[in-house]
C-alpha cells in the first residue's frame, strides 16, 4: 500500500467534496459538527501531526508548543481549503522523509513509531473523506481493499482496544468477522471496561484478538462493507451466533469512532 499516496488523494476528494457544502450542514456521521468543522478538523489534525514529525516528539513534553503552533481558523471556506491543502502537503513531506521503525510520540501507548502515525492518518483520512461524501449526500466513492482491511485491524486494535491503564476490564465472548470476498478473518473478544475514578460506573466497549477460542457470533461481509460498519460509516453487514454475543459487539460498534 502506498500510504502517502492514499493520505494525499483521500484527502484532496475530501476537500473537493466540502468546498461546495453549505459550512453549516451537519454531518451525518459526526452529528457534533458541521460540514465547516469537519473541514477544520481533518485541516487542524494534519498539522497537528506534521508539527510532531518535524520536531521529531517522543514524548508528550512538547505537546502545549505544538497546540500553540497551530493555525487560527478562518472564517471563509476558502481559506480553510488553502491551508488544509497545506497542511496535507507538510504532513505527507514528513512522513516520506522517515522510517516506519523511527521513534515517534503517539496517543497510542503501544506503539510509539512513526508507522503507527502513517497508519492512523491512512484510515483517519478515508474514513472523513466518507464522511465529508455523506455529508454532501453524493455516492460514497470506492474504497481499495487492502486500505479497508487495514481499517478493520486498526478499528480492532486500536480504536476499540484502549483503556485507561487504572481501568478494570471484564472480557465477554469472543466474535469472528469474515470478510466475504477477500476471506480475511479476524477473532475478536468483546468486553467492558470502566475506570476506577468513574463515579457512575460507566461501562465502555473494548475489543482485542484472540488467536483460538471459538466464536459465539459472527459478523460477515464484503471488506469494504466491513471496514465501513467498524468506523460507524455504514456498510452492510451480516451477524449471527448468540444473541448475548450479537449484543455485545454492536454495543462496542454503535459507540462510534470520530
Amino acid at each position: 500500500m502506498d500510504r502517502l499516496a492514499v493520505i494525499s488523494s483521500e484527502s484532496q476528494r475530501f476537500a473537493d467534496v466540502l468546498a461546495d457544502v453549505d459550512p453549516d450542514r451537519r454531518c451525518p456521521t459526526c452529528p457534533d459538527w458541521s460540514a465547516s468543522d469537519l473541514l477544520w478538523h481533518l485541516t487542524t489534525v494534519h498539522f497537528f501531526w506534521a508539527e510532531i514529525l518535524e520536531r521529531r516528539m517522543v514524548d508528550e513534553s512538547g505537546l502545549p508548543d505544538v497546540e500553540r503552533s497551530k493555525p487560527q481558523r478562518p472564517s471563509a471556506t476558502a481559506d480553510m481549503l488553502a491551508l488544509r491543502q497545506r497542511a496535507t502537503a507538510r504532513l505527507t513531506e514528513q512522513l516520506s522523509m522517515k522510517a516506519d521503525d523511527d521513534a515517534l510520540w503517539s496517543w497510542w501507548p503501544a506503539d510509539q513509531t512513526v508507522g503507527f502515525t502513517r497508519r492512523m492518518q491512512t484510515y483517519e483520512a478515508t474514513m472523513h473523506r466518507v464522511d465529508a461524501e455523506l455529508t454532501a449526500g453524493v455516492p460514497v466513492s470506492p474504497i481499495a481493499q487492502d486500505v479497508a482491511g487495514g481499517a478493520v485491524d486498526h478499528a480492532v486494535d486500536v480504536m476499540w482496544g484502549w483503556m485507561p491503564d487504572s481501568a478494570t476490564y471484564q472480557p465477554d465472548c469472543t466474535v469472528e468477522f469474515l470478510a466475504t470476498d477477500t476471506d480475511q478473518r479476524w477473532l475478536v473478544e468483546c468486553g467492558r471496561w470502566t475506570a476506577q475514578d468513574d463515579e457512575d460506573g460507566l461501562l465502555q466497549g473494548r475489543t482485542a484478538r484472540r488467536g483460538t477460542d471459538t466464536p459465539r457470533a459472527a459478523v460477515k461481509a464484503p471488506v469494504v462493507d466491513l471496514a465501513l460498519w467498524a468506523w460507524t460509516r455504514g456498510g452492510s453487514v451480516v451477524t449471527s451466533g448468540d444473541p448475548a454475543a450479537v449484543a455485545a459487539i454492536t454495543a462496542v460498534e454503535r459507540e462510534g469512532i470520530q
